[in-house]
């Protein structure tokens, strides 16, 4: 069954003005010499037990059954992994493929001429026509060149605890003001809201970034990625201070236990009717489907409310993508690893097992549970995709936004000051690029 690819097929402005800034010196790596076919190839992700590990593995292991290779396969947690594959990449002995988020960590990669042109392998397997233009734009291609297969990617909604939202007598909040009432109807049973766990500071990214479409919209935002506005301007201003809005109404547990937790954690207190709602990406489902909970009965998700009316409908999400190390050992094993990996079948597999949406346009979106259908639907018939603030924003300039928003979910009295010492570190670290 193949699906319909609308909003990768218009592709968003927002993703190119924010990739312009790093794909303008991008260069064509010059791949490594290759052994004789066969032998092992090395694979290292971030896809961990909670995002993915086993549905991976499995995908692996037919792999080595129908090619003759051997895969050495490591994943590495998260956080760790963001900067422990620089650090391989540097030091000229990396895995022969890893895993990359999509965007500005593509093009980071790109840049410093770690990364092997995958143009040959691509055009030898069709690729162009198995994935949508958009996606190859946004998604594959840094400067006129491919360099990553999309594996998986993810919407960023609300999702919620069914059971808890009847027994409050509460339907999903469309508008601002709506979440606000919701907040305070949880709130009064003596509930958590919205879980937020904030620990390692990429969570708490998404309310940043749907507040800032839902009002200044996706153009204003991708200036402000690509360090061509500034967090001093009153959009980022009004920002906080709608996101401000929800906390002194009591919708978020206090700083300290955001930071204190994880995504995980934020994700169980919903599950065990401890809290009503979280703001998360897809792969929550896969990590819920994990623990026994079902799609529509023990958990859904609703859109990010409207804030201004006339916005474009604008979604968030990251996609996760395959590329083979410039310096790769086993090159030709890696290129055929990675077209085994774009393919529909194994796609609509790895979708399925992590929970996620499916690059391939051919991939079988008739195997996805209702929830990861009704998200797909939602992504099609938005007006633009957008990578999630940490993907949309080189390396060092997002890694003082994250601790911004780790320090605005401790203490949100001082948002001029915040974004002040914010904007001052997110200059120097474009200047310093």
């Amino acid at each position: 069954m193949t699906r319909t690819t609308g909003t990768w097929v218009r592709r968003s402005a927002a993703i190119a003005a924010s990739l312009a800034l790093m794909t303008a010196v991008a260069p064509v790596t010059t791949i490594a010499q290759s052994p004789a076919a066969g032998g092992e190839i090395s694979v290292m992700t971030y896809f961990s037990k909670e995002l993915g590990e086993t549905a991976l593995k499995d995908l692996l292991a037919k792999f080595e059954q129908e090619s003759g290779y051997t895969v050495k396969f490591n994943d590495v947690g998260h956080e760790d992994y963001k900067t422990g594959i620089l650090i391989q990449l540097a030091g000229g002995n990396p895995p022969d493929v890893h895993s990359v988020w999509a965007g500005a960590r593509t093009a980071f990669q790109v840049k410093n001429g770690s990364l092997a042109s995958l143009d040959d392998m691509w055009a030898a397997n069709g690729l162009d026509s198995q994935f949508a233009p958009g996606m190859v734009a946004s998604a594959s291609t840094v400067d006129g060149h491919k360099y990553l297969i999309p594996l998986g990617y993810h919407y960023a909604g609300m999702f919620y605890n069914p059971k808890v939202f009847a027994d409050a007598g509460v339907t999903p909040p469309k508008t601002w003001d709506e979440l606000k009432a919701a907040c305070a109807t949880f709130k009064g049973k003596g509930l958590i809201p919205i879980s937020l766990g904030s620990m390692n500071k990429w969570p708490a990214q998404f309310w940043f970034d749907y507040i800032l479409l839902r009002t200044a919209g996706p153009e204003y935002r991708a200036k402000l990625m690509a360090g061509e506005a500034s967090y001093s301007d009153p959009e980022v201003v009004r920002t906080l201070q709608l996101w401000k809005e929800l906390f002194d109404a009591g919708c978020f547990p206090d700083g300290a236990a955001a930071n204190g937790i994880d995504w995980t954690n934020a994700a169980d207190q919903v599950a065990n009717g401890e809290a009503a709602m979280n703001l998360m990406g897809t792969w929550i489902t896969g990590y819920w489907n994990g623990n026994g909970l079902k799609p529509l009965t023990d958990y859904d998700f609703f859109e990010f409310p409207v804030i201004d009316e006339g916005v474009p409908n604008a979604v968030v999400g990251p996609v996760d993508g395959m590329v083979s190390a410039a310096a790769a050992k086993n090159h030709d094993g890696a290129m055929k690893l990675l077209a085994y990996l774009a393919g529909a079948d194994v796609q609509t597999a790895w979708a399925v097992g992590q929970g996620a949406l499916a690059p391939n346009v051919n991939a079988d979106a008739a195997q996805f549970n209702d929830v990861m259908k009704k998200a797909l639907d939602v992504v099609n018939k938005a007006d633009s995709f957008n990578f999630n603030y940490d993907l949309a924003t080189p390396p060092a300039p997002s890694e003082v936004g994250l601790d911004m928003f780790q320090k605005f979910v401790a203490d949100q009295s001082n948002i001029e000051g915040l974004l002040a010492e914010t904007q001052t570190g997110v200059a120097a670290a474009f200047a310093n690029q």
